[in-house]
């Protein structure tokens, strides 16, 4: 019986999170850096924020959005300590990067939920 490993997965999760943050996060730093900012559009008031951020589908949406986005920056850099900086101790780097992604995460719905709660 092969032994199975968890290093598909998380490359899985990096492809997903790398296609997620370029996709999204120009659009959200132009809308919400520039184009609000600047006038060109008006921006959204602050109840229908809170209406949308609190239907479960958006919060579901959002969550996973952050939470990949978070294990790619967190594979990234621990392949640049490993490559880059030639770090030996993977297993604490390693630990270090996926738990900061975890905290993250958790800090993620943590925030989600509690907008979702005030409206």
């Amino acid at each position: 019986m092969t032994r199975r490993r968890v290093e598909p997965l998380v490359w899985l999760m990096f492809s997903a999170g790398g296609v997620l943050a370029a996709v999204f996060l120009p659009i959200l730093v132009l809308l919400f850096g520039l184009a609000f900012p600047l006038g060109w559009l008006d921006p959204p008031d602050h109840e229908h924020l809170l209406a949308v951020i609190s239907h479960p589908v958006t919060l579901v949406v959002l969550l996973g959005l952050f939470v990949l986005m978070l294990v790619h920056s967190a594979h990234r850099f621990r392949y640049t300590l490993y490559d880059g900086l030639q770090i030996k101790a993977q297993r604490t780097v390693a630990v270090l990067c996926y738990g900061a992604a975890i905290v993250g995460s958790v800090a993620t719905l943590a925030v989600l939920w509690s907008a979702a709660q005030a409206s």
